[in-house]
């Protein structure tokens, strides 16, 4: 049994504690997992799994961190601080993902959010096919909420490419079926008016959200919403609520988003400021 953290005072913020690759543009990995969890009222704490030389046109470069490192870095953390929620990122490797699925089974009770990031939006692959086999196997069961957009979806599913809605459905259930209990396929990437993000659990569909498209492409959006879920789970809501709220908070943050450099747009996860 892992060491029981102290309690803390009451006034304290839920912690969300993340494993993801730190990006030196501050547009995605555990930068925005920071932005995002504070801006909605959590404590953030990290776990670094990569370090990755990039701008906001893609990524030049990707150290893996040790797995061990991963480990200590976790174990370090949660014997010290309650956490409330888990988000997983970027895991570079397949001793990474074992040794993050092996930490999160002592936490059962702590729901799981996990972007799997298996490419940057440039096309940068992230992760080979012995580590997709590892998440199915490692993550998926423990996984609360999955987020991946429809190509991440297809290729986790081993789902023909191309397809339509129904074919996507499909997808989602191979997924669901591996023992994880939502998946939200976002539609980004479809070639649709609107962006249609869909919410699947046992049963089929729990809820489909439309976004209006908006122009430009974005850096770091996924980790967006996949932290934001993943806040709004450790501060008590509901799956269904929390993946609605978390939507609302992107697409603010996208609309709101600026371009500091010379590729993609990055989200303004402080877009809150401005309406004061």
């Amino acid at each position: 049994m892992p060491p029981v953290p102290p309690e803390f005072p009451p006034n304290s913020l839920p912690i969300v504690l993340s494993f993801a690759a730190s990006d030196p543009t501050g547009g995605a990995g555990i930068q925005a997992d920071i932005l995002t969890q504070a801006s909605l009222g959590c404590h953030p704490a990290t776990v670094i799994t990569a370090l990755t030389v990039q701008d906001t046109a893609g990524v030049e470069d990707l150290l893996p961190v040790d797995a061990g490192w991963i480990a200590d870095q976790a174990r370090a953390v949660l014997e010290d601080m309650p956490a409330a929620a888990f988000k997983l990122g970027m895991l570079a490797s397949v001793e990474a993902i074992a040794a993050i699925a092996e930490i999160i089974s002592d936490y059962p009770g702590v729901p799981l959010v996990f972007d799997p990031v298996l490419a940057s939006g440039r096309g940068d692959q992230f992760a080979s096919e012995d580590m997709i086999d590892a998440m199915l196997e490692l993550l998926l069961p423990q996984t609360t909420v999955l987020t991946p957009n429809s190509i991440e979806a297809r290729r986790l599913a081993a789902c023909d490419e191309g397809g339509d809605s129904p074919e996507l459905a499909e997808c989602a259930r191979r997924l669901v079926a591996t023992g994880c209990g939502f998946v939200l396929v976002t539609g980004t990437h479809e070639n649709t008016e609107q962006v249609l993000n869909t919410l699947y659990g046992l049963r089929g569909v729990v809820r489909s959200d439309r976004w209006p498209r908006l122009p430009g492409s974005y850096h770091g959006s996924g980790c967006t919403l996949a932290s934001a879920i993943a806040a709004h789970l450790a501060l008590g809501l509901a799956v269904d609520e929390a993946v609605a709220q978390a939507q609302e908070y992107t697409w603010r943050s996208l609309k709101a988003g600026f371009r500091p450099g010379m590729g993609q747009f990055l989200p303004n996860r402080l877009w809150r400021l401005n309406e004061h």
